[in-house]
C-alpha cells in the first residue's frame, strides 16, 4: 500500500528575497520583522561578556547538505523549485535547503548558544540558524538560535544547522554569515527521561526519493519520519533514534530519524509545552494531526492549510513497517523518544541486527535494531558466541526492555559504563 501523499521530505526548495538580517546594521536589542516561520519578531542580542564567539563555515557543501549551494553572494538554495508532487504533498507547500557545519569543541562548556544572521530574503521566505549541544549521554535536539538556545546542562561541543526556506515563487534567501556565541546562562530544568506516547504510524514507501538529510530511500528502507527538524539525525547517523514497537509489545524496531513528516514539520509533539515548537496547548505527546483529525484542532489543517486526511505523528519506512513490525497496514504504535531519556547507549554498527529473547540466537526474534540506531544497554550478560564485524564475543547487552543484542554487532558505547547484569 502506498503511504499517502502527506509527507515532508526536506529536498524541496524554492525562495525569495529582499531583507537584510544582519546585527551589524541594528541596535542590539532591536526586532526585525516578523516572518510566516517564526510567527514574531527576531531579536539579535549582543553576546555575554566573556562568551566565546565563532564563525559558521558557510563556505563547505558537501554530501550531508541538502538543496544549497555557496555562491560569491553567499549561501543559496541550488534549486529554487519544489519537487512536483500532488496537491495534498507538502512538497508543494514549501521549499527549503539545509546546511550542516563541523561541530566546533569549545574552550569551556556552555549553557546557551546565540546566533547572529547575515542574509537577504523577501516575504515568505525564511533563514535559521539551529544549534545542538554535545554532553555525556550524546546530542541535545536542535533549537533555533537567533533569539538564544538554552541547554539544560553543560555541553562541550555546538553543531550549527542553517535551513533554509521558501514558498514557490523562483528566487531564494542568501546567507552572507552566521556568528555564533556560546556562554552561560541559568538552566532549565532537565528532560524528563524515556519519553513515551501512543502515535498512529504510516508507511513512506516512496522509494528513490529523498529525505529531509539527503538519503536516497531504497527498497526495505529502515528508518522513521517525524514532524519536526529537532529529532532529525544527520545523513549516515542515529543520533537521533526512536523505538517503535507494536501495542502488545511483541515487535519492535530501533530506527534513525532521516526524514521530516507527515503533515508538518514544525510539531515536536513529545516536547511539554514550554519547549514545543507550536501548538502549545495540545498536550503533550498529542500530534496536530492527530488532533486535527480527531477532534477538528486548527480547523482539521495541517501548518500548511491543507485538511489533514490521517492522524498520523510517526512515518516508517518500509523496512521499518514489514520487517521490523511486521505491520500489514496504518497501525497505531507505541513510540520512545530515545535522545529523552539518558545512561549508556550502543551504536548498531551493521544491521538491521536481530533483538532477541535471550543471550543466543536460539532465542526468538523479537524485532530489529537499525544500522546506525543508538540503542539504550541496561546491562550485559555472558552468552553464546559470536563473530560479528567489530569483535567475537560473549558478551550480549540487554537493552531497557529486557531484550538482547550482541555486542559483536556494536560498534561504540557512550554515555557511561555498561555494568554486568
Amino acid at each position: 500500500m502506498t503511504r499517502p501523499s502527506c509527507r515532508i521530505p526536506s529536498v524541496a526548495l524554492v525562495a525569495i528575497l529582499s531583507l537584510v538580517l544582519t546585527a551589524a546594521l541594528l541596535p542590539l536589542g532591536s526586532a526585525l520583522p516578523a516572518t510566516p516561520a517564526t510567527g514574531g519578531p527576531i531579536t539579535l542580542t549582543a553576546a555575554a561578556p566573556g562568551g566565546e564567539r565563532w564563525n559558521a563555515d558557510l563556505s563547505v557543501v558537501d554530501r550531508d547538505d541538502v538543496n544549497v549551494q555557496r555562491t560569491a553572494a553567499g549561501l543559496r538554495l541550488r534549486a529554487a523549485r519544489p519537487a512536483e508532487r500532488s496537491a495534498r504533498s507538502p512538497h508543494s507547500a514549501v521549499a527549503e535547503g539545509m546546511l550542516l557545519t563541523t561541530p566546533r569543541t569549545l574552550a569551556r562548556p556552555a549553557t546557551r548558544v546565540r546566533a547572529e544572521i547575515n542574509a537577504s530574503f523577501p516575504a515568505g521566505a525564511t533563514v535559521e540558524a539551529q544549534v545542538r549541544g554535545w554532553r555525556t549521554a550524546g546530542w541535545t535536539e536542535w533549537r533555533a538560535a537567533t533569539a538564544g538556545a538554552v541547554f539544560d546542562r553543560p555541553v562541550t561541543r555546538v553543531q550549527t544547522r542553517v535551513v533554509l526556506t521558501a514558498p514557490g515563487g523562483g528566487a531564494t534567501p542568501t546567507v552572507r554569515s552566521v556568528q555564533l556565541t556560546a556562554d552561560a546562562a541559568a538552566a532549565v530544568s532537565a528532560a524528563t527521561p524515556g519519553r513515551t506516547y501512543r502515535v498512529y504510524a504510516t508507511r513512506i514507501g516512496l522509494v528513490g526519493e529523498l529525505t529531509a538529510n539527503g538519503r536516497i530511500v531504497q527498497p526495505r528502507d529502515h528508518f522513521v519520519a517525524l514532524p519536526s527538524r529537532r529529532g532529525l539525525s544527520p545523513i549516515n547517523s542515529g543520533d537521533y533514534t526512536v523505538r517503535v514497537c507494536t501495542t502488545n509489545g511483541s515487535r519492535c524496531e530501533y530506527a534513525p530519524v532521516w526524514d521530516v513528516g507527515p503533515w508538518n514539520t514544525r510539531d515536536d509533539y513529545w516536547n511539554p509545552s514550554s519547549v514545543r515548537e507550536n501548538w502549545k496547548n495540545l498536550p503533550q505527546g498529542r500530534p496536530e494531526a492527530q488532533a486535527a483529525y480527531q477532534s477538528g484542532y486548527n480547523g482539521g489543517r495541517d501548518q500548511f492549510g491543507r485538511t489533514v486526511l490521517n492522524p498520523a505523528g510517526i512515518d516508517l519506512a518500509d523496512g521499518t513497517f514489514w520487517d521490523g513490525l511486521q505491520l500489514t497496514t496504518n497501525a497505531w504504535v507505541d513510540v520512545a523518544y530515545l535522545w529523552t531519556g539518558g545512561g549508556p547507549r550502543g551504536v548498531v554498527g551493521d544491521g538491521p541486527l536481530n533483538i532477541r529473547a535471550g543471550a543466543s540466537t536460539s532465542y526468538a526474534i523479537r524485532g530489529l535494531a537499525a544500522r546506525l540506531a543508538h540503542v539504550p544497554i541496561q546491562c550485559y550478560v555472558t552468552g553464546q558466541s559470536v563473530a560479528g564485524p567489530y569483535r567475537t564475543t560473549t558478551r550480549w547487552n540487554r537493552l531497557t526492555t529486557g531484550q538482547y543484542v550482541s555486542h559483536a554487532y556494536i560498534s561504540s558505547v557512550y554515555g557511561g559504563g555498561v555494568p554486568a547484569c
